[in-house]
């Protein structure tokens, strides 16, 4: 039993939530079970965030292009990202509150480098990773003060509307959704909703839950969209090249 212990605490149970839920076979008592949910669907959607944005890199490799992808809403997400990453670490809330921004994070910085690449600016690409990181550093150094990962935080909001408000716009305008992954969409938008549970449950923190269901509803426009507009631009008939 102490093993056991050893193992579930402070992982997935609180002291007393394990001798209520274990030793106690109170396995309805429902504080600990929302608890137990929380921590549990947290590392679950940390470890999902590895390969949510596989998808979407795998699309953009195989076709060679970001066509379609808007590096404007790409770098408003990684602004938005590097603030929810910065915060959980100040505020020293649990890797599973806040993991998956990290991965990320990483994912969508690989995506603004190969758009870059592949658009022939390597170059570019790889000053922009750069000096990312090092500002990503400087952020997460015990130097800088609180309110600035705080503020950051703050500022996710707009910055998460504008993001996905941009690619929804470029949408509309070329009428399709390019390299846009419709399998990376819809996992960030369930990814969201979950987190606004795991946000309340296990930080208390109302600026992070309000974040992640603006995220989601964002989502799930980019979604109607890839549903309406059926994916990427549509080949020209035999009669139209003929014209």
């Amino acid at each position: 039993m102490a093993a056991l212990r050893g193992l579930l605490v402070p992982l997935l149970l609180s002291e007393n939530c394990f001798d209520e839920l274990v030793l106690n076979l109170h396995l309805l008592h429902v504080p600990c079970l929302k608890i137990l949910l929380s921590k549990a669907l947290g590392y679950a959607i940390v470890a999902g965030s590895l390969i949510v944005k596989l998808p979407q890199l795998l699309k953009v490799w195989g076709a060679r292009s970001g066509a379609g992808l808007s590096l404007p809403s790409l770098g408003l997400e990684l602004l938005a990202l590097g603030g929810s990453v910065s915060y959980g670490w100040a505020r020293g809330f649990p890797f599973s509150a806040w993991g998956e921004a990290l991965f990320l994070l990483l994912q969508t910085l690989t995506l603004l480098f190969l758009i870059q690449h592949f658009g022939g600016h390597s170059r570019q690409g790889l000053v922009l990773v750069s000096s990312y990181l090092l500002v990503l550093g400087a952020l997460l150094s015990p130097l800088t003060p609180l309110a600035v990962p705080t503020a950051l935080q703050a500022a996710n909001l707009p910055l998460v509307v504008l993001s996905r408000l941009l690619q929804a716009v470029a949408n509309h305008r070329q009428g399709h959704t390019g390299q846009l992954s419709g399998v990376t969409t819809g996992l960030l938008l369930g990814g969201a909703l979950a987190r606004v549970f795991t946000s309340v449950q296990e930080t208390g923190d109302l600026l992070l839950a309000l974040t992640f269901a603006t995220s989601a509803a964002c989502n799930a426009v980019l979604l109607a969209q890839l549903l309406y507009y059926g994916g990427g631009p549509k080949a020209p008939s035999p009669r139209t090249k003929a014209d």
